[in-house]
């Protein structure tokens, strides 16, 4: 089994979205002990955002690139293997201004790419990514979900069926700083939720 995680709190491990993959992880290796896990940590290593040289690049096949090109390109290409690569993707998403962090927005615009993660139909596109399980760990100081202000749910949600991927789940901690003498028990009930999605 194989297991990427992408990381994109700007706080590290120390972030409570981090805390959230982070019981999750260590789940998963006590259920599956061969688990082979790859973190790529957006705000420790970040994905440069997409310039139109290397969108360019991107989307030339590649047997045509040029050298440039292949420099360009190597970093979605990277980003790409690991993603085909996994089981299970595992994402843990902080909420920074009512969005995904800039950095989370640099890796999707890194993998979205025609030809190998999605193609155009003349019904529409479809992904290619294959149906992985996917799990986005989120952690908000407010109350969002169900609501209008709630624009991630819907964009990871969106973007994930975009490449093929409909099998998510979201398990997320709210009110963190609204209720701040209640984090931990909210903490505590996302993990509680970790765990029961997990052991089914």
């Amino acid at each position: 089994m194989n297991v990427l995680h992408i990381s994109s709190s700007i706080f590290g491990d120390d972030g409570n979205s981090s805390k959230l993959a982070t019981h999750f992880l260590e789940r998963i290796r006590e259920l599956h002990a061969d688990a082979e896990i790859v973190t790529r940590n957006l705000a420790k290593d970040p994905v440069p955002h997409l310039d139109a040289d290397t969108f360019k690049a991107n989307i030339t096949a590649a047997d045509q690139r040029t050298p440039e090109q292949q420099q360009l390109a190597s970093t979605g290409d990277q980003l790409i293997e690991e993603l085909q690569n996994a089981d299970i993707l595992v994402f843990s998403v902080p909420m920074y201004n009512f969005g995904i962090p800039s950095t989370l927005k640099a890796w999707i615009d890194n993998i979205a790419r025609a030809g190998t993660t999605f193609k155009y139909t003349e019904n529409g596109p479809v992904g290619l990514l294959g149906n992985k399980k996917t799990f986005v760990l989120g952690a908000r100081g407010g109350e969002y979900f169900g609501t209008p202000m709630d624009t991630q749910t819907p964009y990871l949600r969106t973007f994930l069926n975009f490449v093929g991927i409909t099998d998510v789940e979201f398990v997320l901690a709210e009110k963190l700083n609204m209720e701040a003498d209640k984090a931990p028990q909210i903490m505590a009930e996302a993990k509680a939720k970790i765990d029961e999605l997990l052991s089914s």
